[in-house]
């Protein structure tokens, strides 16, 4: 199917944008590169507000959060981009059972991870930020529940699409918060939150999308 081919393709870009996100943030943290804040005269900076912090800075003040949530983060995309890919569950049953339970375990570690990060860092996007932060959140560690709840197939696949959905939103963000950069003329300050609810609820749509025509499909047939 065409289209299933090239679902799967478009995975890996939001997920590559993740793994570099997590190697970008893991450096910042250990020091071995410079925090990221765009100064005022950059044509990235669409108004910085003056001596506010560097995007970094919370992160790096707590790098144990930080680690927590992002590494098994890491794991979590490298191993449900290759549960999806076509043939792996028919050629190798064992290795797809047991990556299932390795990203369900990283899976709560993310969600639980990333309710605490607001509480214990000063989100760039203020209250707008967590607040999405924490629906999503809520919603990832639902869709955990229910993925291992399923105790049909078909069910438990489609919780599975919801769950990695949402987890490679974090990808799709990224994007969405330079397209504020350049063609707004808002501080990161005020757009943060904003580009997170877009981000997951894109990925939300998408995923029962997806979901929708995966049902259609299988009822023609």
């Amino acid at each position: 199917m065409k289209i299933a081919r090239l679902l799967h393709i478009a995975m890996f870009f939001p997920a590559a944008i993740g793994l570099v996100m997590v190697i970008r943030r893991s450096l910042v943290i250990t020091g071995v590169a410079g925090s990221l804040n765009p100064p005022a005269n950059s044509p990235f900076s669409a108004g910085n507000i003056p001596g506010s912090p560097p995007f970094d800075a919370g992160f790096s003040q707590h790098p144990f959060i930080t680690f927590l949530h992002i590494l098994p983060g890491a794991l979590f995309m490298i191993l449900g981009l290759l549960l999806f890919l076509p043939g792996i569950r028919a050629r190798y049953p064992g290795f797809h059972r047991r990556g299932e339970r390795v990203v369900i375990g990283c899976g709560y570690i993310i969600g639980l991870s990333a309710l605490v990060l607001p509480f214990m860092l000063k989100p760039i996007g203020g209250l707008n930020e967590a607040a999405a932060t924490s629906f999503f959140a809520i919603w990832f560690l639902f869709t955990l529940t229910m993925t291992l709840r399923s105790g049909d197939d078909a069910l438990h696949h489609e919780w599975m699409i919801r769950l990695f959905s949402i987890g490679l939103a974090i990808g799709t963000i990224r994007p969405i918060i330079v397209l504020f950069f350049i063609f707004s003329c808002l501080p990161p300050q005020v757009f943060f939150g904003t580009a997170f609810w877009i981000g997951f609820t894109l990925h939300l749509i998408l995923a029962e999308a997806w979901i929708n025509y995966s049902r259609k499909s299988i009822t023609v047939r």
